[in-house]
C-alpha cells in the first residue's frame, strides 16, 4: 500500500476506505486477503522447514526405501509375466463376487422389514430428507438397490461373455510387454534422463520467471498533507529537494509507493511471464514425447524382430533415442506445440476466473466453467493421441500429422480393444503402485513405481499398435491363424518390407 501520509516518524494512512497501489484501487478485504495469504506462506515455510530437519536424520532410511521400491517395482514387471491372467480374472469374479454379495445383502435387508412399522411408505410419500438414513428404514429404498444391482450384475456378466476373447489379448499383451522390458532392460531406467531433462526445463522457467518478478523497480510518489497539483506524481527522491515539485509545494515529500514501473517492459511484465509459461508447457511437453517416442521405437523393434533377439539392433534405446533426435525433431516440436497451446489457454482462463472471482454474473460464470471443462477433455484427447502419434512415427518414420491420422483411424477400428486393454492395464499398474507404496510407505515410491510402470504402459501401447498393424495380415491368412495369440510375429518378408519403407526415411537402418 502506499504511504499516504506523514506524522512525525511514522507514515499515516489516514481514514481512507481505499488506496491507490500501483494505479490499482485497493480496500481492506485486500490488505486482509494479503495477511491471510502471507500467513500461509509463513505457516508453509515453517512445514517445510520441519520437514527438511526430518529428511536430515532420517535420510538413510529413505534411501534405503526408495532402493527396495525399485526393487519391488522390476520383480513386479517380471511376475506379471506369469500372473498378469490371474490378476485380471480374480478381479473380474471379485467384482461379480462383490455385487453378487451387495444383492444377497439388500435383500436380508428388504425381508427383515417386511413387518416393521412405518417401512412400506413410498420414497414418493416420503419426499426428500436431508438425513440419508431415513431411507435406510424403507423396505422400497432397499428393492430400489436390490433392481439397481441385480442390473449391474447383468450387464457385468454379458460383457465379459462377449468381451472374453478381447480381455485375453489385453493379458497377451501384458505378459508380451513384460518379455520385451526383459529383453530392452536400460528402457527402465530411461525415464532418469527424462527426469534429468525436465528438470533443467523447470530450472530455467523459474529463474526467468524469478528474474521477471524481480525486475520491478521501486516506484516514488509525491505525498503531501494539503492540496498539491504535484500529489500523486511520480518522483526522484535523491533530486526532490530541488525540482520544481517541492518549490510549489513546499510541505510535500517524495516517498515510496509501491514495486513496479512505468517502462513498456513493466507494463508487459504480465506477458512476458505467460510467454514463459507457454515455452515451459512447449518445452516441458517436448521432453516428454522425446521419452515417448524413444521407447516406442525400441519396443517396435522388439515386435517386428522375427527372431530375438538376433533381429533386435545391438542398443535398441540408444538407436530409437538417435532416429528420433536425427529424423522426427520437428514432429516432436509439432505435437508438444499443439498441447501447448491448450495448455496455455487453460492457464489464461484459471486467471481470467481469478480475476473474476467476486462478479455475480452468473452466466459469465457457467460459461467460463463450461470452457475450463472443454479445453481440460480437449487436452486430455490431444496427449492420447499424441502419444498414439508418436508411436506411429516411430513405427513408419512419417510425419507427425500422416501419424496421428494412422493412429486414429487405427484405433477406431479397435476401439473396444482399445478400452478394454487401456482398462485393464490401468487397473494393474494402479494395483502395483499401491502394492509398492504400501510395503515401503513412502511419497517417493510412488513416483519411482510410477516412473518404471510409466515405461511398461508405453511398452504396452506400442506393442498394441504393432498388433494393431499386422491383425489385418493375419485375418488374411486362415481362421486358425486369425485366433492365436499376440505372441504371431510377422514373417521376414512382412519385416523386410517394413524395414524398407523405414531406409526410405532412415538411411542409417
Amino acid at each position: 500500500f502506499p504511504s499516504l501520509g506523514k506524522k512525525g516518524d511514522v507514515i499515516t494512512v489516514g481514514d481512507q476506505e481505499t488506496f491507490n497501489d500501483g494505479d490499482k484501487m485497493r480496500d481492506a478485504k485486500d490488505l486482509v486477503a494479503g495477511m491471510k495469504n502471507a500467513t500461509i506462506v509463513m505457516e508453509g515455510r515453517q512445514v517445510a522447514m520441519k520437514i527438511f530437519e526430518d529428511y536430515t536424520k532420517s535420510w538413510y532410511w529413505i534411501l534405503i526405501c526408495l532402493l527396495i521400491a525399485v526393487v519391488l517395482s522390476l520383480i513386479f514387471i517380471v511376475l506379471l509375466r506369469y500372473l498378469a491372467g490371474i490378476m485380471v480374472w480374480v478381479m473380474i469374479f471379485m467384482v461379480i463376487a462383490v455385487v453378487a454379495y451387495g444383492i444377497a445383502h439388500c435383500s436380508i435387508k428388504y425381508v427383515n422389514l417386511k413387518d416393521t412399522p412405518g417401512s412400506n411408505i413410498t420414497l414418493q410419500q416420503l419426499g426428500f430428507q436431508p438425513d440419508f438414513s431415513v431411507y435406510l428404514h424403507i423396505r422400497q429404498s432397499w428393492l430400489a438397490f436390490i433392481i439397481i444391482l441385480a442390473i449391474l450384475e447383468v450387464i457385468i456378466i454379458i460383457l465379459l461373455i462377449f468381451l472374453r476373447k478381447r480381455i485375453r489379448i489385453a493379458v497377451e499383451l501384458m505378459k508380451e510387454a513384460s518379455r520385451a522390458v526383459g529383453y530392452v532392460m536400460s528402457s527402465l531406467f530411461y525415464p532418469i534422463f527424462t527426469f534429468f531433462l525436465l528438470t533443467i526445463v523447470i530450472a530455467y522457467w523459474g529463474v526467468t520467471a524469478v528474474f521477471l518478478s524481480t525486475s520491478s523497480e521501486p516506484v516514488y510518489k509525491v505525498f503531501n498533507e494539503t492540496d498539491c497539483p504535484h500529489a500523486r506524481q511520480t518522483c526522484d527522491p535523491e533530486n526532490f529537494t530541488l525540482s520544481t515539485m517541492k518549490r510549489d509545494c513546499p510541505r510535500s515529500e517524495c516517498l515510496f509507493a509501491f514495486y513496479g514501473g512505468e517502462t513498456p517492459y513493466h507494463k508487459y511484465l504480465v506477458v512476458l511471464q505467460f510467454y514463459n509459461v507457454f515455452l515451459f508447457f512447449w518445452c516441458a511437453n517436448f521432453v516428454t514425447a522425446l521419452g515417448q517416442m524413444t521407447l516406442a521405437g525400441a519396443f517396435a523393434s522388439y515386435y517386428w524382430a522375427p527372431k530375438k533377439p538376433n533381429d533386435m539392433p545391438a542398443y535398441p534405446l540408444c538407436a530409437s533415442l538417435g532416429r528420433s533426435l536425427r529424423y522426427h525433431t520437428g514432429s516432436l516440436a509439432f505435437g508438444s506445440l499443439i498441447l501447448a497451446i491448450v495448455q496455455i489457454i487453460r492457464v489464461l482462463l484459471e486467471y481470467i476466473d481469478h480475476k473474476l472471482k467476486g462478479a455475480e454474473n452468473k452466466f459469465a460464470k457457467f460459461l467460463l466453467c463450461c470452457l475450463k471443462c472443454c479445453f481440460w477433455c480437449l487436452e486430455k484427447f490431444i496427449k492420447f493421441m499424441n502419444r498414439n502419434a508418436y508411436i506411429m512415427v516411430a513405427i513408419y518414420g512419417k510425419n507427425f500429422c500422416r501419424s496421428a491420422r494412422d493412429a486414429f483411424f487405427l484405433l477406431m477400428r479397435n476401439v473396444i480393444r482399445v478400452v478394454v486393454l487401456d482398462k485393464v492395464t490401468d487397473f494393474i499398474l494402479f494395483l502395483g503402485k499401491l502394492l509398492i507404496v504400501g510395503l515401503t510407505v513412502l511419497v517417493g515410491s510412488y513416483l519411482i513405481a510410477h516412473g518404471f510402470f510409466s515405461v511398461y504402459a508405453m511398452c504396452v501401447d506400442t506393442l498394441f499398435l504393432c498388433f494393431c498393424e499386422y491383425l489385418p495380415l493375419i485375418n488374411v491368412l486362415t481362421p486358425e491363424t486369425a485366433s492365436m495369440s499376440i505372441n504371431i510375429k510377422p514373417s521376414r518378408s512382412t519385416l523386410e518390407g517394413r524395414k524398407s519403407i523405414q531406409r526410405n526415411v532412415h538411411p542409417l537402418l
